[in-house]
């Protein structure tokens, strides 16, 4: 058995702002509430391998890995993997970008994952926790977005 989940938020913003700030890694720990930090360690073309560590948790357990990430401007889709699994035993993430007919960019997060037999969680409970946490980090990245845009829009 694997997890997945696939979720998405429309962002009221020009696309190409959308593409450049969530695809800003080093920047990461603006964007998103969850990540302390997020280290290049190599660069290569459309493909960055980096670390991102997260604040503790609860418990104080600070975790942090390494993932391989590879952009694809043309199609406008990100596509992503855990190098350093942890937890899992696989960790696959799929970004795709989308102009909305009505206006905004539908910027859609797609995981499939598959937890190791030691994980202090199995795939079921993994699901539901990332589409609880998927949502509070997309709304707040919605959020992030279009106040630039409409800081963007007021320097014109």
């Amino acid at each position: 058995m694997a997890g997945h989940t696939d979720n998405h938020v429309v962002i009221d913003a020009p696309l190409e702002l959308v593409w450049e700030m969530t695809n800003d890694v080093p920047n990461w720990p603006d964007l998103f509430s969850e990540y302390a930090s997020a280290e290049v360690l190599e660069r290569d073309g459309d493909t960055v391998v980096f670390r991102l560590t997260m604040h503790p948790d609860e418990d104080g357990q600070v975790w942090s890995w390494v993932s391989k990430r590879t952009s694809f401007r043309e199609t406008r889709t990100v596509r992503a993997e855990r190098v350093e699994t942890g937890p899992f035993e696989f960790m696959n993430i799929y970004w795709e970008y989308t102009e909305e007919p009505g206006g905004g960019v539908r910027m859609r997060w797609v995981q499939d994952f598959h937890m190791k037999p030691a994980a202090p969680v199995d795939d079921e409970q993994m699901t539901a926790h990332l589409n609880r946490n998927t949502k509070v980090q997309m709304d707040l990245i919605k959020q992030k977005v279009e106040a630039a845009a409409a800081a963007h829009a007021v320097t014109r």
